[in-house]
């Protein structure tokens, strides 16, 4: 009997060693990354890069680094990221023990009542008692088993790398609501100053008219100058608050005011170093998770594949098993065995064939995603380099258009109060103008900080 058993092993084990020579799954390479030489807005010769530079380093403010930390450490999204690691990291465990053999035990008592003898209309009462180990082990005669790890560990790599993609875009937008809140806060200043100025104009208007100097006119257009000012005001305090409320959400705290210092205290001029396009490949994490999402359904279509094939499978069982306890554990009731097959699927309704055809199909869709993912990269680098240069070529021209429309209040105000016949509406479309380039130029400000910050984060900046 053990003679037997041995040749059966070795008979088994050569079997899968014929057949493991025979794969049929597909070797991974990766997918072609299409990307041009240098960016739209400028020629790079140089490979330093912004996004290697940690966030403390471009983000200076100390009460803008400590809401990022806070953010970091808070963050629901986050939270759930890494919770799809810690998922990755089971199925990657359930992957590699495919390849270790089952082992199950059982007891049990089954009481049976048989016709004995056949035929005569006499039955006899039997109790069988059994307990035994089972085993079973499928060999990855076709690379199944090894595709199937391999998905695993793409799928585990592809968790990690949306995690440093939610750590990027975190940043990124606690820094955009942060700069947002400043520029509110900055044009909150500007209107509430210029609302308190054409209040003093209200009552200088109404003392020239008091006066006889000016008529009536003047004095409702001062007014409703003054009112529509003060009208303003309401708004931002509103957007600032709605700002506030969205950037707590991301702390991972309830709604409240949020500290901030000013944007006159904001570094405005950065010397950007987009590093080359082939970079993002490196820097990217979205671009890599899109990579390995591919790699992924590339060995499930491997999986999908195999199946195919005949599966190879071991099994073994052994134990005690008797019709009476006094002979249970004693060599009468000892049996063992061990077994070795080939199982084929002849018909299943297609479904094998219709798994692989879902198993290619899914693979093709990553590879556009992918190749999408890298359009994309590039696409919001040219965006971010493009606002930057913009918003720094309007500063320049917006400082002396400043200048010029501060001038021309003064000046008309000066000829409304020596003369008589000046019209106020002049003095009135030189404040509005006033008031909006004054709007202008802190949106301007504005752009450049939200244009670094974008930059950053379509370099692929903060997760490392």
């Amino acid at each position: 009997m053990k003679k037997y058993n041995y040749k059966l092993l070795i008979t088994l084990l050569v079997m899968a060693g014929l057949f493991a020579s025979c794969r049929v799954t597909k070797k991974y390479a990766a997918p072609k990354a299409v990307v041009p030489e240098n960016y739209r807005e400028t020629v790079v010769t140089d490979t330093l890069t912004m996004a290697t530079m940690p966030w403390k380093e471009v983000f200076t403010d100390t009460v803008l680094q400590r809401l990022i930390g806070q953010g970091l450490a808070a963050n629901a999204d986050l939270k759930i990221a890494v919770e799809r690691i810690n998922q990755s990291k089971a199925s990657l465990r359930m992957s590699k023990n495919a390849f270790l053999p089952s082992l199950n035990g059982t007891v049990s008592v089954k009481e049976s009542r048989l016709a004995y003898p056949q035929g005569f209309g006499l039955f006899k009462q039997a109790t069988q008692y059994d307990l035994g180990l089972n085993t079973g082990w499928e060999i990855d005669i076709w690379g199944k088993l090894s595709s199937g790890k391999r998905a695993a560990v793409a799928d585990l790599l592809g968790s990690d790398a949306a995690k440093r993609a939610i750590e990027t875009q975190l940043i990124a937008d606690i820094a955009h609501y942060y700069y947002e809140l400043l520029s509110l806060d900055a044009q909150l200043d500007v209107t509430q100053k210029t609302a308190a100025n054409r209040a003093a104009d209200a009552k200088a208007i109404a003392l020239l008219f008091e006066n006889s100097i000016l008529n009536g006119v003047a004095v409702v257009q001062s007014e409703a100058n003054y009112y529509e000012a003060e009208l303003d005001i309401p708004d931002l305090l509103q957007k600032i608050r709605k700002t506030e409320n969205a950037l707590a959400v991301l702390l991972g705290q309830t709604p409240e005011a949020i500290g901030r210092t000013t944007i006159a205290e904001q570094q405005l001029v950065y010397d950007l170093k987009p590093g080359i396009p082939a970079q993002l490949l490196a820097n990217r994490p979205d671009v890599q998770e899109a990579e390995y999402n591919f790699r992924a359904s590339f060995e499930n279509t491997n999986v999908a594949r195999a199946s195919f094939y005949p599966a190879l499978a071991i099994t073994g069982a052994g134990g005690f098993s008797s019709f009476g306890l006094s002979n249970w554990f004693t060599n009468t009731g000892l049996f063992g065995n061990i077994a070795g097959g080939l199982t084929q699927s002849i018909f299943n309704r297609g479904s094998n064939k219709a798994q692989l055809n879902i198993a290619a199909s899914r693979q093709k869709q990553a590879l556009y995603a992918f190749e999408l993912s890298l359009l994309k990269a590039s696409q919001e680098v040219s965006d971010a380099l493009s606002s930057y240069q913009n918003a720094e070529a309007k500063s320049i021209t917006r400082k002396k258009q400043l200048e010029a429309l501060t001038k021309a209040v003064t000046f008309n105000k000066e000829l409304l109060n020596n003369n008589r016949n000046t019209n106020y509406t002049d003095v009135l479309t030189a404040e509005q103008n006033l008031l909006k380039a004054q709007l202008k130029g802190i949106t301007d400000q504005a752009q450049q900080l939200h244009a670094v910050v974008s930059l950053y984060r379509a370099l692929g900046g903060g997760w490392n």
